[in-house]
């Protein structure tokens, strides 16, 4: 018998991008939007630097799930279908995140539709919730959106809006956010948001930094809806979207509470960290030229840090390199967080790779409002947004806003 392996210290792949999305996947469990097995027989032959074989296992995985889903269809047995259809669809979502390191980009809008498919099939069908397709009104067109609503609820229910981050699927949010708040008698909300999902890659919207002009118009859109307490409304933004709702809250204030996950006050750490002093000095004097210079010849020599820019600056529109840095800078909450009024819970993750320190960095900007919670290696909640730990993380978050709403789950 082999020794100690150590393997979630360790990890599932050397490789670290893979490691940390096999953890996001498996994590995905607690609510059904993945299984074990299946995940790690998928994975257990792709080496660490083969991009194209990590695509392949998860375009493969969804197709093989999703036929799953087909066969159980044909027999009538409609959960099992839409069980797998929830997880065929999160196994496509990697498979699109996945494509952002291949030499083309020819399967990222194929595999793109097989998700969103899988999803919606699984919305159409799903049993575990009365589900809602939306349109919300967004300037001079609309957000596709989907309400949740505990089957068999009555009266008007507590509502979580949930804004997604950079680059998450709206069934990571259903792992992340849905899944817990329909175990405790919440409505549910969420939308895809300019340079979100099928808004970027169906009609080529971008990022804004100024997000309240997003959640005003959907928490406007929320006040609407039928069966919600319009007294019992909080925001829920995870990732990059610890920036976006904590943006919005700043000039909106009609939440009872929100939740970011984890705090984010600037997010162009995540960018700037990786580059070099002297890149930084050109930025910062505004010698654009160089820069894209310095960065073309470099990148030029790493393919695939080449390839993860494309695909990262992709959402915040076709910009030059200076241009696309100069843009993300413009996405820092640390001037206007003093105008939360909300009372914020913020997530505090150990070893968080993406935006160290800054849920502390935003705890001490709104601690009048703020509730910090730190989350640990020791307890398996380690790295960003808790990866596997969603069920000791919904326990924290959902008793926490229970007690802000009064409600009793």
């Amino acid at each position: 018998m082999a020794g100690a392996g150590h393997t979630f210290s360790k990890g599932f792949s050397t490789n670290e991008d893979f490691d940390f999305e096999v953890r996001n996947v498996l994590g995905a469990a607690y609510s059904g939007a993945a299984d074990v097995g299946e995940v790690l027989a998928a994975i257990d032959d792709v080496k660490p630097n083969d991009d194209r074989g990590w695509f392949k296992a998860w375009a493969e995985l969804g197709d093989r799930v999703d036929g799953i889903a087909d066969a159980c269809d044909e027999r009538h047995h409609t959960t099992s279908a839409a069980e797998a259809r929830l997880r065929a669809s999160m196994y496509y979502a990697v498979a699109v995140n996945a494509a952002s390191a291949l030499d083309s980009t020819d399967e990222l809008a194929d595999v793109f539709h097989k998700h969103r498919t899988a999803w919606d099939a699984f919305v159409d069908s799903t049993t575990r919730a009365s589900v809602e397709r939306v349109s919300i009104p967004y300037e001079q067109t609309t957000l596709p959106g989907y309400v949740f609503r505990p089957r068999g609820a009555s009266g008007a229910l507590p509502l979580l809006i949930g804004t997604n981050g950079s680059d998450g699927s709206l069934t990571a949010m259903w792992a992340t956010c849905v899944f817990g708040a329909l175990q405790r008698g919440y409505a549910v909300l969420v939308y895809d948001g300019p340079g979100q999902q099928s808004m970027l890659f169906d009609r080529a919207t971008t990022f804004r930094p100024d997000w309240e002009a997003v959640l005003t118009p959907v928490l406007d859109f929320a006040l609407g809806l039928e069966g919600v307490d319009r007294k019992r409304v909080a925001a829920y933004g995870i990732s990059q979207a610890g920036y976006w709702v904590s943006r919005a809250l700043a000039f909106e204030h009609r939440f009872a509470a929100a939740i970011v996950d984890p705090g984010v006050v600037d997010v162009s750490t995540s960018w700037t960290s990786h580059l070099p002093k002297s890149l930084i000095e050109l930025l910062d004097k505004g010698e654009d030229a160089k820069f894209d210079r310095d960065m073309e010849f470099g990148l030029k020599f790493q393919k695939d840090a080449a390839r993860q820019w494309a695909f990262r600056a992709r959402p915040y529109g076709p910009l030059g390199y200076a241009e696309t840095l100069a843009e993300v800078r413009k996405y820092t909450v640390a001037d206007v967080a003093s105008r939360i009024t909300t009372p914020l819970l913020i997530t505090s993750p150990e070893r968080e790779q993406f935006w160290p320190g800054q849920s502390e960095q935003l705890a001490e900007l709104t601690k009048s409002v703020s509730t910090l919670v730190p989350f640990t290696a020791a307890e398996g909640a380690d790295f960003h947004c808790q990866p596997l730990a969603r069920s000791l993380t919904d326990q924290r978050m959902f008793d926490w806003l229970d007690e802000k709403l009064e409600v009793q789950s």
